[in-house]
């Protein structure tokens, strides 16, 4: 097998595996399922391959058809791109896993297979998002992402899940016009839709068509923020995330919305570059939203009774700490950024998963009804107690370090006072996810008695659960096991 083939071979395995799924709408649970599991783990071995190739011999890039990249489609294949992609399918792998039981549980049996097929789209076109290196491929691969994220929010088909969807829809095709008529100006501009070839192209004509860059700007941060959930164009977030079947909510907010950020990295720092957006103050304009995003996603989420919804807001807190680190405009701040996309993928599903795993034993989901809970399933809320330390920024968990490396990013960039707003942050998050841990395991239950008992959940949910929970401790103790990569990956940014 050609190395160099492989990112294509892993986009083939994903688009192969949701076209064949309708197929076996026939075959047994049992039999569906392990076929899955051997598509999404192909899939991760794939996409771990291709980053070992690329740290051991360097970026590449990909010609379809061997045309030339200035009218054919590109793939760069380089640290950024590659350890993106594995954070997608490894994270995706663990997800699915889970949620063979758990859907089950939440659907009717005869929408299962079409579930499936949309999750296996929905991660082609996160993959295909974050290997392109073309503005409109990259804008196909979005609208797929948009419509297949919207199926799974609307796939229970409840009134609350279609309103959460609809919304979803409307505000998302806002979104994606916003960011079409950008990349047509942009195109105004070079006539050229490669991102390498704009890039080069755009520095030039930035004296000429300034008016043009900035009001491509404004269109394309308008739509990847509100596809995103940036505060306040969230409010189609904490609807979609809650409603939706737990691993939907677990993929959604730990992996979709990272990818929509990742499309607006791109697009800032390789299309326009850092000196015309710094000109300009887009970093600062950044970071505003970041902060109030950091403080009101947490303060709306301290008001919320329902577990999935509390979950849902604190996600819009979360992102303002991603984007805050891209504000700051510095080699570390995106170090940070992309740190905090992987320790938070990991942390909000640990949340979402187990909170999961609570409605799928008891079916309760009002946080006041969880007294006790940690005896009648210790495991599960273990899980939640290690994502919810990590949120709140406890030594020994990666959430932590995420705040601990974005404190002497803020440093280093001049900006001390942000440091009080990370510290009110974690003190906000500690408000909303300390009551329902100490509640869990030091109130009385009042359907019963608190007595340690095993959790009655399946093992294909419960494990899972406990990986993803090991890997948020063992990146809070050694995260120079991720942060080697991306320090690696941000050069990519800065060395144009």
């Amino acid at each position: 097998m050609s190395n160099i083939h492989m990112p294509v071979y892993l986009l083939v395995v994903l688009l192969g595996t949701a076209l064949v799924i309708p197929l076996m709408a026939k075959m047994t649970n049992r039999i569906v399922n392990i076929f899955l599991t051997y598509a999404i783990m192909i899939a991760a071995i794939l996409s771990v391959f291709t980053l070992v190739n690329v740290l051991l011999n360097g970026a590449f890039t990909y010609h379809f058809g061997l045309w030339h990249p200035s009218y054919g489609i590109e793939f760069v294949v380089d640290e950024f791109s590659a350890a993106m992609t594995v954070l997608v399918t490894v994270m995706s792998a663990l997800v699915i896993i889970y949620s063979f039981k758990d859907v089950e549980h939440e659907l009717e049996g005869h929408v299962i297979p079409g579930y499936y097929t949309l999750i296996f789209l929905m991660l082609f076109s996160m993959v295909g998002m974050t290997l392109t290196n073309d503005l409109f491929n990259m804008y196909v691969f979005m609208e797929i992402l948009s419509l297949t994220s919207c199926g799974i929010v609307s796939i229970k088909r409840k009134r609350e899940n279609l309103m959460a969807s609809l919304k979803y829809l409307m505000l998302g095709a806002i979104g994606s016009i916003s960011i079409l008529l950008g990349i047509a100006f942009l195109y105004m501009v070079t006539g050229s839709l490669n991102m390498t070839i704009s890039y080069d192209l755009i520095q030039n004509a930035w004296s000429i068509y300034p008016r043009n860059i900035l009001v491509a700007l404004g269109f394309i941060l308008t739509g990847f923020g509100i596809k995103a959930a940036v505060f306040p164009l969230h409010t189609w977030l904490p609807d979609a995330h809650s409603t939706a079947p737990t691993p939907s909510s677990a993929l959604l907010s730990g992996l979709v919305v990272k990818i929509y950020i990742f499309g607006a990295i791109k697009i800032l720092f390789r299309v326009i570059g850092i000196n015309i957006i710094s000109e300009v103050g887009i970093p600062l304009f950044i970071t505003y939203f970041a902060i109030i995003g950091m403080i009101m996603g947490s303060v709306f989420a301290i008001g919320q009774k329902d577990i999935k919804r509390i979950l849902a807001y604190s996600s819009v807190a979360q992102i303002g700490y991603i984007i805050l680190g891209i504000g700051l405009a510095t080699e570390s701040g995106l170090s940070v950024s992309l740190f905090h996309v992987v320790t938070h993928a990991l942390m909000k599903s640990a949340l979402f998963l187990s909170a999961g795993a609570v409605i799928y034993q008891t079916g309760k989901r009002n946080v006041n009804e969880l007294n006790g809970i940690g005896y009648q399933m210790p495991v599960t809320m273990t899980v939640f107690s290690v994502g919810a330390l990590g949120m709140i920024g406890i030594p020994g968990i990666n959430g932590f370090m995420s705040k601990w490396y974005l404190s002497f990013a803020v440093l280093e960039a001049g900006r001390p006072l942000i440091l009080l707003v990370i510290l009110l942050s974690s003190f906000l998050n500690a408000i909303y996810y300390l009551p329902i841990i100490i509640n869990a395991f030091l109130r009385e239950s009042k359907d019963r008695e608190n007595i340690l008992e095993r959790d009655q959940v399946p093992k294909s949910m419960l494990i899972p659960m406990g990986i993803i929970a090991g890997l948020c401790i063992l990146f809070g103790f050694f995260p120079q096991l991720i942060m080697g990569v991306i320090e690696r990956a941000v050069l990519t940014f800065f060395n144009i």
